[in-house]
């Protein structure tokens, strides 16, 4: 999308995206060129982005725990903070990431009914069937896609609620007989945390993949 183009038009967007009028949102960018179709890839591509920053974050909580479990001595203080900063920061970015595929879902379902009621309007039968065609592959496309992020989406909560647990349990149990309290926890938490790194990176995959077959096709 053209930044000249969304700077030209930068405080009806904000005015419209602040009340929630997607419809209107959608209108407006579309008199100014910029369609349903411009408006999901750049979604796509967002929310991809947010995928990547909350698989950081995650990794840095998990590596913070690490060393909270080989804790040998030292100040435990510091590294608790470290490990709440890297909590807050995680569910921040999953937060990011669940609002971004809802705008995905928003735009996507937008375009959608529009191509549909649009069909009606051809008077070649051929051209109607052929653009019924691609609107059903699209869909599918996109519906593999819309899988794929949910279910990475999905794998956040009960990494960001063991996060919270083991972060909760060391605020009122600051010693070292707490860290090897939770040392059972960090098995399983260690795992699910690979299991959600494995679903973002089919997401981001299937993202890009996504976006090719949207920019050669239109």
């Amino acid at each position: 999308m053209k930044k000249q183009t969304l700077l030209s038009v930068s405080m009806l967007v904000l005015t419209l995206t602040l009340s929630g009028c997607q419809s209107a949102y959608y209108s407006a960018m579309e008199k100014v060129g910029v369609h349903k179709r411009d408006i999901l890839i750049d979604r796509v591509e967002e929310t991809k982005d947010s995928q990547q920053e909350s698989q950081e974050e995650f990794k840095s909580a998990l590596e913070r725990l690490t060393t909270l479990i080989d804790f040998n001595g030292g100040e435990l203080q510091d590294t608790y903070n470290q490990l709440n900063d890297d909590y807050e920061s995680s569910l921040k970015a999953a937060n990011e990431v669940s609002t971004n595929i809802n705008k995905v879902e928003d735009v996507a379902e937008a375009l959608f009914d529009e191509w549909g009621d649009e069909l009606e309007q051809y008077k070649s039968a051929s051209l109607k069937r052929e653009s019924s065609k691609k609107l059903a592959a699209t869909q599918r496309q996109f519906d593999q896609l819309l899988s794929s992020m949910r279910s990475a989406e999905d794998k956040m909560e009960p990494v960001l609620t063991s996060l919270h647990d083991n972060v909760l349990y060391l605020k009122h149990n600051l010693n070292a007989q707490a860290v090897s309290a939770i040392k059972g926890e960090f098995t399983n938490l260690k795992r699910d945390i690979q299991l959600l790194m494995n679903d973002m990176n089919k997401s981001i995959a299937d993202s890009n993949k996504f976006i090719e077959q949207m920019n050669s096709a239109g």
